[in-house]
């Protein structure tokens, strides 16, 4: 039996105070953005808030809208595709310092996958229509965002070419 995942176990504020300067630093070191120009880190920050995520719940949802980007700080995600009547194909697992959700980037803004935590996940949620907004009113951001979205994508997509050949792949006689 098959349980389509839920998003009811929204993330939850993690416990403690998070001063604006402690996500600021976190936004800023992240590797997916570290080295941004200038204040770019700021704009980020701006739309930014810190999150947990309990073992087993969900951050993405196929076919659900994509409003949010992750910054992995803590734990670890598997990176899923569907298939009905199957059990989940585990497409990538992400780790600390990666980056989750690219398809807020692009309309539909639909989710492409699920991600679901296998631990517990310490992350920065960034607000997706905020950060869209700020690319796009400051196009020199907006660059900034894709390339380094570019090789994300370059890199997942290595990920599942990879995870189809070791699934599906024929051998030669």
């Amino acid at each position: 039996m098959s349980q389509e995942p839920s998003r009811a176990a929204v993330p939850v504020g993690e416990a403690g105070p998070h001063t604006p300067e402690d996500i600021a630093a976190l936004v800023a070191n992240h590797p997916l953005l570290v080295g941004l120009p200038g204040d770019m880190a700021l704009l980020v920050t701006g739309c930014a808030r810190n999150v947990a995520v309990k073992p087993g719940d969900y951050l993405l949802v196929e076919g659900e809208t994509a409003d949010t980007l992750y910054l992995l700080r803590r734990g670890r995600v598997s990176l899923e595709a569907r298939a009905p009547g199957r059990p989940p194909v585990v497409i990538e697992t992400l780790e600390p310092g990666a980056g989750l959700g690219w398809s807020w980037l692009f309309p539909p803004y639909r989710w492409q996958f699920d991600a679901r935590a296998t631990e517990a996940v310490g992350a920065i949620a960034v607000d997706a229509a905020c950060l869209r907004s700020k690319a796009e009113a400051d196009p020199t951001f907006g660059y900034e965002l894709i390339k380094r979205f570019a090789s994300v994508m370059m890199a997942r997509l290595d990920a599942a070419q990879l995870r189809l050949l070791d699934l599906y792949g024929r051998t030669r006689s």
